[in-house]
């Protein structure tokens, strides 16, 4: 292999496949089915033509025959006068009408059938066009679905693969894990409240009880006032009050 032939199968290569990368299936599907539209105004044009050239070679015909019928009478009108002369002469006019109409009604049968054929080209293509647009429609709409279902699963790939996933289940655990701490510490602050309540409310009824059993003493002559503490003394007056 030459040189150039490589050099040539390199671009070929490069430039191949970087076409190929730019080249979008669903636009290209799209620009074909515009091009296909395109085609039919010129479709109705030729075919528009291809009518009217079979409706002109029609009147020629249809005037080449009229002239046909004169042409005939007029010969036999003069073979009719004895003017064998004139009626040769038309005669000759009359063979050279014939020999016209002949090739104007073969060229007005091509023209027909062309026209013919025209408009069953035209609605050939206007069913292939049909078919290729829905065959189009299709897969454009597939190709957005597949794109729509590409980006998800970049995002989800994404979103689990150590990124927003990982983030936000490490900060739900630490939030969660914060909520416990807080709710553990604030258990523990109300039940030393508690248990620092009921010491107190315990030592208040202890001294309470001591201060019965001295009254009851004194009352009983087991003990006098003064061996009370002051406290005492003050407590007993102050039932003794009560009591009178």
């Amino acid at each position: 292999m030459s040189l150039w032939q490589r050099f040539k199968r390199a671009l070929r290569a490069i430039f191949g496949g970087w076409v190929s990368e730019m080249e979008d299936p669903a636009l290209i599907l799209e620009q074909n089915i515009r091009d296909m539209r395109d085609k039919i105004p010129k479709m109705n044009e030729n075919i528009a033509m291809l009518k009217a050239n079979a409706k002109l070679l029609e009147k020629e015909k249809q005037k080449l025959e009229a002239e046909q019928s004169k042409l005939i009478a007029n010969v036999k009108a003069a073979i009719g006068q004895n003017r064998e002369d004139i009626a040769g002469e038309y005669a000759l006019q009359l063979e050279h009408n014939k020999t016209k109409v002949a090739q104007v009604e073969q060229q007005w049968a091509q023209a027909v059938s062309a026209a013919q054929k025209g408009e069953e080209a035209k609605v050939a293509f206007m069913k292939e066009l049909d078919r290729k647009t829905k065959e189009a429609l299709d897969a454009i709409e597939a190709a957005k679905r597949a794109k729509w279902q590409k980006e998800v699963a970049d995002t989800m790939e994404q979103f689990t693969a150590g990124g927003v996933d990982h983030t936000h289940d490490e900060m739900v655990k630490r939030i969660e894990r914060d909520g416990a701490v807080a709710d553990a510490k604030l258990e523990m602050a109300l039940n030393k409240g508690d248990k620092d309540k009921a010491k107190i409310e315990a030592d208040a009824e202890k001294i309470r009880a001591a201060e019965l059993v001295k009254q009851f003493k004194i009352e009983m002559g087991a003990t006098t006032p003064a061996s009370a503490t002051p406290e005492s003394a003050g407590g007993t007056q102050q039932q003794s009050g009560l009591k009178n």
